[in-house]
């Protein structure tokens, strides 16, 4: 497949590499107020706390100054009307946005996407934030922690693209396939008198999504960019081209995941490229570095148990492939610092061809959600030395593990812990938790 894929032409210098969440909103606002003539935002959230009101009103600012903008704001339907895990009431995200268009002369246009008919079957995790000629890629979602607006920040990664085709190719596919789909639905209407998407629409929307692609001016040659959108099992270009890139490497694979929870087929090409010899990276959040922990010393809820399910999925892992990990060829690195939590996703095969996406490689991902990503073919080695620059900043709070065992056990954990894993395995759930997490 790669072989064969296509590409936009993307010159040296096309390429900025960001590696803090802090230039990550600098360069947003800057670009925001800059814009001239179109601003599509893809996000699974943008959330009402000080940063992601900081961004909407920058959006609002744009518009105001120069009315033809046109601006999109997509989000996640379901999870923008819900408050956060363990709050009550009516808190969604929708009703802030819903007093900003109020008071604006010229409102955005800020819609809410329900991928499938429940959020815990699938979401909105398309990402991209393209103004005018320029595409701003990140996994992150628009909030104080992903910003790092107070004094804990969620690690991701960030690509400025500056590509008037790319932009115009992803802008493009919003419009055709999401922006203007019956079932997608604004959520700026007062709620006195909103009118909420047809559940038979909303139903049939991921058979609709499941045919968007994008369309551009190609080549087979030379330094290029493919974005690549997938959702669900069957005929997902994004899950096939993952696997090719592990199947078709042949030197290195240098894997990036806050979640290690692998589809069996990725368990099964990782395994493969083990046995051929090649060296695989991997970089995974601690447990504590999950955005889903929950100290031992407060309060615990069932939410609290996830680091550990995923944390035990790697120990199963590296025990299968502690053979690997003895002679060198397979590196697990957890990223641990501090409180704050850990997020990048991505692939880099043999230095040279380079997956940057919002997908976190697991069952829910290959399946449930709408994914994208950007493949970067570096065919002269131009980019080599930046991504290389991204790596070790990413490795610079990660310790290597070296056998299985340094991971914990079920009678490790917390006691409230260990009582939800004993009643999942009891009801034998293990199954269908890997499918949905």
């Amino acid at each position: 497949m790669l072989d064969k894929l296509g590409g936009i032409a993307l010159p040296d210098d096309a390429i900025r590499w960001l590696l803090t969440p802090t230039a990550l909103k600098a360069e947003l606002l800057q670009q925001i107020a800059q814009a001239k003539f179109a601003i599509t935002i893809a996000a699974l959230y943008l959330e009402d706390d000080e940063a992601g009101r900081e961004i909407l009103s920058a959006l609002m600012l744009a518009k105001a100054n120069n009315p033809e903008l046109d601006v999109t704001v997509l989000v996640d339907f379901h999870r923008a009307r819900r408050g956060l895990i363990g709050h009550k009431g009516d808190s969604g995200n929708y009703l802030m946005y819903s007093k900003f268009a109020q008071k604006a002369e010229h409102p955005i246009k800020i819609l809410g996407v329900p991928v499938k008919s429940r959020e815990f079957m699938g979401v909105l995790h398309l990402k991209g934030f393209i103004i005018d000629d320029t595409v701003i890629f990140s996994g992150a979602s628009l909030n104080n922690i992903y910003l790092h607006q107070g004094d804990k920040y969620r690690f991701d990664r960030y690509h400025v693209i500056s590509s008037p085709e790319l932009a115009r190719s992803m802008r493009q596919m919003v419009k055709d396939y999401i922006e203007n789909d019956k079932a997608v639905t604004s959520l700026t209407q007062s709620k006195d008198c909103e009118q909420l998407p047809d559940k038979v629409d909303v139903r049939t929307l991921k058979t609709r999504l499941s045919a968007a692609k994008y369309e551009f001016k190609s080549t087979k040659t030379g330094n290029r960019i493919t974005p690549v959108v997938g959702l669900g099992r069957k005929r997902n270009k994004l899950n096939k081209l993952i696997i090719d890139l592990v199947s078709q490497s042949k030197q290195s694979l240098f894997i990036c995941t806050p979640y290690f929870n692998p589809p069996y087929i990725l368990s099964r090409a990782l395994s493969k490229h083990l046995k051929q010899g090649k060296r695989i990276d991997i970089v995974v959040g601690d447990k504590t570095s999950n955005d889903f922990y929950i100290p031992p010393e407060e309060a615990f809820s069932t939410i609290g148990a996830l680091p550990y399910l995923y944390e035990q999925s790697l120990r199963k892992f590296a025990k299968r492939q502690q053979w690997a990990i003895d002679s060198g060829q397979l590196n697990i690195h957890l990223w641990k610092h501090g409180r704050n939590s850990y997020h990048l996703k991505g692939i880099s095969a043999d230095n040279c061809n380079h997956l940057i996406t919002g997908s976190n490689l697991n069952p829910r991902a290959w399946a449930l959600d709408l994914e994208n990503g950007l493949l970067l073919q570096d065919e002269t080695g131009c980019w080599k030395e930046q991504f290389n620059t991204e790596q070790h900043h990413i490795l610079e709070h990660t310790e290597r593990l070296y056998h299985y065992s340094q991971i914990e056990t079920l009678h490790d954990y917390p006691t409230p812990v260990r009582k939800i894993m004993n009643r999942i395995r009891r009801l034998k759930a293990d199954f269908l938790l890997r499918r949905i997490l």
